[in-house]
């Protein structure tokens, strides 16, 4: 990563947040894989395809993708990404089996090939409670992510967004819960506990509660969490990128926070009856 970044104010970055598209913006997409068959999806080229998955001998092997998801959630996600940001590249990183599920060895192999092949962006709608020893698999390649310029975005726990979970409760990383709105915003929830102190590392929050997006097998489902929050954040971050493409992680993540909207106590009313669904 270059010492030198670009320094732009919050009101530059909603303007470029506003007009960008994410044109020359390469995303990552680690996930279950995107049907590419779907009606929804069918204009979609993937940059990269590949699935990665443990061998006999336990090492990480890459397959082709073939344009399909094992589950249905990368599908819904990659629409939710190129919604916001429709003119952003995507590629396809499949770790997440059928019922969900993935080893920490697969996710970073999937997350280093995808920066070491220039992706800007990496999507993580998923999360790991994990203990310590489980951390070090992910502080790795999001350290290797913030050496190297990569920004990456990140889904919270649903159930208790205040719960650590990894990658997103490492503060490079952009990690968005879901809110239940009905506009397209982007917005800042610092909670503060009775003694002063911030109390989660969820900082950023975006409309991801009874969403219509697509499925496996060409369905169309209503899908709630923050796995869908988090790629619409995606979306807005590549269209700030598509305009200001020197941004580093840190100074985009602290333009976000100041170009977002405050999460008001009408806003915080409104989402005390989300249902608690796990995104895993």
């Amino acid at each position: 990563m270059s010492h030198a970044s670009t320094w732009i104010n919050p009101q530059e970055a909603i303007r470029a947040a506003s007009v960008g598209r994410g044109r020359g913006i390469k995303i990552a997409v680690i996930d279950s894989g995107i049907e590419l068959s779907h009606p929804w999806l069918r204009h979609v080229r993937l940059v990269d395809d590949v699935a990665f998955e443990e061998n006999a001998y336990g090492m990480v092997s890459r397959i082709p993708g073939w344009g399909a998801d094992t589950h249905g959630h990368g599908t819904a996600v990659a629409y939710s990404i190129l919604r916001a940001a429709p003119e952003a590249q995507v590629g396809s990183f499949r770790v997440l089996d059928s019922a969900f599920r993935s080893k920490y060895q697969i996710v970073e192999e999937a997350a280093r090939v995808a920066i070491e092949r220039g992706y800007h962006i990496i999507n993580c709608s998923f999360g790991s409670k994990g203990d310590l020893k489980s951390i070090v698999h992910f502080k790795s390649w999001i350290d290797y992510a913030y050496t190297q310029g990569v920004h990456v975005v990140s889904a919270c726990n649903n159930i208790d967004f205040r719960e650590p979970e990894w990658p997103g409760f490492f503060p490079s990383v952009i990690t968005v819960n879901m809110a239940k709105t009905l506009d397209e915003n982007l917005y800042f929830r610092r909670d503060v506990a009775k003694d002063g102190n911030v109390c989660h590392l969820v900082e950023f929050a975006a409309r991801g509660v009874e969403l219509e997006l697509p499925s496996k097998g060409h369905r169309v489902d209503r899908k709630s969490g923050s796995s869908f929050a988090a790629p619409h954040v995606t979306g807005i971050l590549a269209r700030l990128l598509s305009v200001h493409p020197r941004l580093k992680p840190l100074v985009a993540k602290s333009l976000l926070q100041e170009a977002a909207k405050d999460w008001t106590i009408h806003l915080r009313a409104a989402n005390e009856s989300v249902p608690e669904r796990s995104h895993f």
